[in-house]
């Protein structure tokens, strides 16, 4: 890095703590313009818009949250992960021709308090946990080639001992946390609060009776105690749904998000259902026509609400198709198995025996790069329901391994029925990629065609 880069780095941290000491007395327009260019050059209107969007409302977010707490989303997940890290990733695009994933998402517990049907992770091993010292070396790799954004799941990352160790000793980076919630009390709140530097993200299934029917009775209660307890502290929290044939609608409805805004929540995550984990059902699949419904209705919560959302299966065209294999993100689970994808259960390295870039530059994650996007489309984005014969050439090509019994499954036995439902998909996807997506002007400007 030239003296001249370094000095335009030093100068960018200097402005964007300034700017957050004046937080509340900044336009948003003013907010914009300090982090507008430093972070992001995105050619589509779209991509600008979520962008700016997610800005804005953490902005508004950080007025009301813990001092430590607006100090480290600023200063951590906007300073060091969007703009301090880019000389290293830049260092490793040059040097390996692609570039690092944005954030990784560890597993390093399968402990859990709940036995929920349709659990993507139930079937790893429950037996021990990712080492301690693996977990701060693959921090350690990753904040040497510019990344600072960690996911942790599980299990139930709050049952893992080192939790509260782990976040502060790596403190210069942020954390989101995928958790059921019903560890979160005063105390942990607490702790949450001081630290600064972790969004916990927990999981909801609709309102009190969709949430009980799948995570047990009382989940739903303590659920809403642990959003009460985290606003009253000043943590910054979000939620996360699993759409499902049942409840694909109820989650994008006015009444549920509403709720969500009532109780301070920040940003929520959807997922769609995929037959993976504990006793894989079809049937609990949104229907093409119920998923093409919750895209419309992600876009719609976007322009008319208070809250950021994202969908990992609807919203392709804001990543430019799949994120997984390293592109934008990988998986290492609780075995230090590396899986290109959370939901995408095999393997061909472990983390404990190759370091994080012999992994992202392996032939394994290569081949998922090689054929990104799979599609013109970016509404058909995955290679488990979109294309999935992707998944099946690629692990043929590699020779990888499925990470737990039974995960081989999604490429053999619901093959058939896979690809059935990826056909019935296109047919809507393409249609509303042709009218809502696929046109644009030399300025990014999106043009309906």
């Amino acid at each position: 890095m030239t003296l001249k880069e370094k000095i335009k780095l030093k100068s960018t941290t200097t402005a964007i703590r300034g700017a957050m000491k004046i937080m509340p007395k900044l336009s948003d327009e003013q907010w914009l313009k300090i982090i507008r260019g430093r972070i992001y050059k995105l050619k589509k209107k779209e991509e600008r818009d979520f962008m700016e969007n997610l800005l804005i409302n953490i902005k508004h977010k950080v007025n009301d949250v813990a001092p430590s707490v607006r100090e480290k989303i600023v200063m951590n997940l906007i300073n060091n992960a969007m703009i301090q890290g880019q000389p290293r990733r830049q260092d490793f695009a040059k040097k390996y021709g692609i570039n690092p994933p944005n954030h990784l998402v560890i597993s390093p517990t399968m402990t859990c308090n709940l036995r929920c049907f349709g659990c993507y992770a139930w079937q790893y091993s429950k037996k021990n946990d990712l080492p301690y010292d693996v977990c701060n070396r693959i921090i350690d790799e990753a904040n040497d080639i510019g990344i600072y954004f960690f996911v942790i799941t599980g299990g139930e990352p709050f049952y893992w001992e080192h939790l509260f160790d782990f976040l502060e000793k790596h403190n210069n980076s942020f954390f989101q946390i995928y958790t059921n919630g019903l560890l979160i009390d005063d105390s942990v709140a607490e702790k949450l609060a001081q630290l600064g530097n972790a969004v916990p993200c927990i999981s909801v299934e609709g309102f009190k009776e969709e949430t009980d029917e799948r995570r047990g009775a009382g989940t739903w209660d303590k659920i809403m105690n642990a959003f009460d307890v985290l606003k009253k502290h000043g943590v910054i929290y979000g939620f996360s749904v699993t759409a499902t044939r049942k409840n694909n609608e109820l989650v994008v409805s006015d009444e549920f998000i509403d709720l969500m805004v009532e109780k301070g929540v920040f940003v929520g995550w959807y997922f769609n259902y995929i037959p993976i984990g504990k006793e894989p059902d079809l049937s609990l699949m949104p229907t093409p026509e119920q998923r093409d419904y919750r895209r419309k209705r992600i876009l719609e919560i976007r322009k008319t609400k208070n809250i950021t959302v994202a969908d990992f299966w609807n919203d392709g065209n804001l990543v430019h198709g799949c994120m997984a294999g390293g592109k934008n993100y990988l998986h290492i689970n609780v075995n230090g198995d590396v899986e290109p994808c959370v939901f995408v259960h095999f393997a061909a390295d472990n983390i404990k025996e190759k370091s994080l870039v012999d992994i992202i530059t392996s032939p394994f994650f290569m081949a998922f790069r090689k054929r990104q996007p799979y599609s013109d489309n970016l509404l058909r984005p995955c290679s488990i329901i979109d294309n999935p014969q992707v998944l099946r050439d690629i692990v043929a090509e590699t020779g990888a391994h499925p990470t737990h019994e039974g995960a081989e499954t999604i490429i053999t036995t619901l093959a058939k029925p896979l690809d059935e439902y990826a056909a019935e998909w296109k047919a809507h996807a393409d249609e509303a990629w042709d009218k809502e997506y696929n046109t644009y002007t030399d300025s990014g400007q999106r043009v309906a065609g």
